[in-house]
């Protein structure tokens, strides 16, 4: 799906401080659309004679054309657009009405409703202006297939969008805030309370009222002054004094991103924007949600993350404490072929305690494979042969994979590098293994390349029967669904390839 900032890009000459006020319009237009009981487009000029800064020239012909950059359906009533219109050029009978909006510089409605889609819906078109110059046009489309008894609660929802609505002529809304996103606050069907010019409650939602209740406060909030009320009910005495603050703040006109309050018995989101149309002060828009029970499933899930960690860990220190007692049989034992074998044992029971340990730092089940690597190479080089001089390098990124792909491919690239260390080098000879990652949004591309003596002439990867390439091949088959290769290097020496599929199943990246 194209976002709004690649149509922009795409067909406008805006500047990014242009973009940035229109992506805080989309941020915020879902309590807009809620509160409208409408759905909400937003639509550019389409012109080549368009003005660097975004604004919309007065002198474009009336038929300057408009495309539909951005859509917001409501959550609060039936949607005027089932279809989707983001990327549709407006038809020659809605030009008029939008150039009317820019040329006017006011909200201005439709005489009387048009048809969409055998839906009767009336359309009010919004110029949004930044700086004094109108850079774009909302158009609020609501459905009226549907009856509407006027309610208090319906009452409040249009004079606060209303408000809002002016305040975007004006330029005045949305706010610059410190926080870039609206993602996470609370919306209009959360909780509601509209304030009076003097803070006091005008109106409060059902469930702004449960809300209150919730955090403790037992009568009606109607008439009340909501700043000493909510200040009354914060259990930290500096959240209450920054709630209070928040509150009379957006009296005066001034914005602020949104806060969460603990009480006695429940936790609550807050967020209060200024009312003011065309700079007369109208109040403030309080909007709360309760997220009590989010927060005690938080808890719960913080609780089984530690207890996660905590194994994690404990199996790390049991397969060390394995790799200790192997590491004591190998050097008492007087063979040394079993020797050799209960060595590399060692070697790749560490390989996945380090994995483990790794997962008891990590929030996620996550790994980060280049800061692991870093500690398991260099442990393979010095363990290999000490007649071996060659050296390991890594190049490129590996990326974060979770931890189900991380275990079985450490251990893949711990038994090529081994084996690259082991039989490509004469004893006493200088040379270099280098894993090099390449990593796209579909596969993880892994090249072992070394410069010893090569391979066999008989020499099949698929046939191979030594142990490390037995256990290459299982665990690349059946836990990373990957395919390996084996080839000579060009110049000489052996490559090894590894290709691994991500999909859907890696987070992070490389």
């Amino acid at each position: 799906m194209t976002t709004l900032s690649e149509l922009l890009a795409e067909h406008t000459r805006m500047e990014g401080e242009t973009v940035d006020h229109l992506q805080r319009v989309v941020a915020e237009w879902q309590l807009l659309a809620d509160m409208s009981f409408a759905d909400f487009l937003l639509w550019v000029p389409l012109d080549d004679r368009s003005t660097p800064d975004g604004a919309v020239p007065l002198s474009r012909p009336a038929d300057g054309s408009f495309l539909c950059v951005a859509q917001a359906r409501p959550t609060t009533a039936p949607t005027a657009h089932p279809d989707d219109v983001v990327g549709r050029r407006a038809a020659a009978i809605e030009v008029g009405q939008l150039r009317r909006a820019v040329v006017e510089g006011r909200i201005c409605r439709d005489d009387d409703p048009r048809w969409h889609l055998e839906v009767p819906v009336r359309r009010e078109t919004i110029p949004v202006r930044r700086a004094g110059r109108t850079v774009a046009v909302l158009s609020r489309d609501t459905n009226l297939s549907t009856p509407r008894v006027p309610s208090p609660l319906e009452i409040a929802y249009l004079g606060s969008a209303s408000d809002l609505c002016q305040m975007i002529v004006d330029g005045t809304f949305p706010p610059v805030v410190p926080q870039a996103t609206t993602e996470g606050s609370p919306r209009a069907g959360d909780g509601l309370v509209r304030l009076d010019a003097h803070g006091n409650v005008a109106y409060a939602s059902p469930n702004a009222l449960s809300a209150y209740h919730r955090m403790g406060h037992a009568s009606d909030v109607a008439g009340t002054e909501l700043a000493v009320v909510t200040k009354r009910l914060v259990l930290d005495p500096f959240d209450a004094a920054e709630v209070a603050t928040k509150i009379t703040d957006a009296l005066e006109g001034k914005p602020s991103a949104r806060m969460e309050i603990r009480g006695r018995r429940a936790s609550m989101l807050v967020r209060a924007l200024p009312l003011r149309p065309r700079g007369d002060p109208a109040g403030a828009l309080v909007i709360v949600r309760d997220v009590t029970d989010l927060r005690r499933r938080d808890m719960a899930l913080l609780s089984k993350d530690a207890t996660i960690r905590e194994i994690h860990h404990r199996v790390k220190n049991n397969l060390q404490t394995v790799a200790a007692l192997l590491r004591m049989q190998s050097r008492r034992s007087s063979n040394p072929e079993a020797g050799r074998a209960l060595e590399e044992s060692v070697r790749r029971v560490n390989s996945i305690a380090l994995v483990h340990e790794a997962l008891a730092y990590s929030v996620a089940e996550t790994v980060e494979l280049d800061a692991l690597l870093d500690r398991v190479l260099p442990a393979i080089r010095d363990g290999a042969t000490t007649e071996v001089r060659a050296r390991v390098r890594v190049e490129g990124g590996f990326g974060t994979l979770p931890a189900q792909h991380a275990t079985p491919l450490v251990l893949v690239l711990t038994e090529l590098v081994h084996n690259a260390l082991a039989h490509a080098y004469e004893p006493g000879q200088t040379g270099e293994v280098v894993v090099s990652a390449k990593r796209s949004a579909g596969s993880l591309d892994v090249t072992i390349a070394d410069d010893g003596r090569g391979l066999p002439d008989d020499f099949d990867v698929e046939t191979a029967n030594g142990l490390g390439l037995q256990i290459v091949r299982t665990l690349l088959t059946s836990e990373l669904e990957a395919s390996l290769r084996m080839r000579a290097r060009p110049g000489g020496g052996t490559e090894a390839l590894i290709r691994m599929p991500l999909g859907g199943a890696t987070n992070g990246s490389g």
